[in-house]
């Protein structure tokens, strides 16, 4: 979905909305449980991209943060915006360790992607908040 410019509803709403749709936590077998946190990311092209956890057995599942980032590559779009996960109470969460060092890896602003932690005051963290003095600087420049 491409977001207009003259959005007239929130885009943390709008990408809460787009997120909590697909949230639905389920059984896929004895192995696998999807669904149960959800994220919505907003490309710098305007684009929103959705995608659920994925729980394994095996360790092998995916977030659903880097779900919605493999939804955006197949797509052909590496830059993020803003970022919205969804827990299984319906409130906001930050991304996991695995999830920040996965964005802060895609481009060298990453830094700057823009995290929802209070969905009713809309409070926000830059992503190089959450992972300061990062390790990975230097293979940008």
């Amino acid at each position: 979905m491409k977001v207009s410019e003259n959005v007239e509803k929130d885009i943390w709403e709008i990408m809460y909305n787009k997120a909590r749709a697909v949230q639905n936590a389920r059984v896929i077998s004895p192995f696998i449980e999807a669904g149960g946190v959800a994220a919505a990311i907003l490309t710098k092209s305007g684009h929103i991209y959705v995608g659920v956890c994925i729980d394994t057995a095996s360790t092998l599942g995916m977030c659903a943060e880097r779900n919605a980032i493999a939804n955006m590559i197949t797509n052909g779009e590496s830059q993020i915006d803003k970022v919205v996960a969804i827990v299984e109470d319906g409130s906001v969460g930050a991304p996991c360790g695995a999830c920040r060092e996965y964005m802060m890896q895609l481009d060298k602003d990453s830094g700057n992607i823009e995290i929802l932690i209070d969905l009713e005051t809309r409070k926000t963290v830059k992503l190089i908040e959450l992972i300061p003095e990062w390790w990975g600087n230097s293979r940008f420049d």
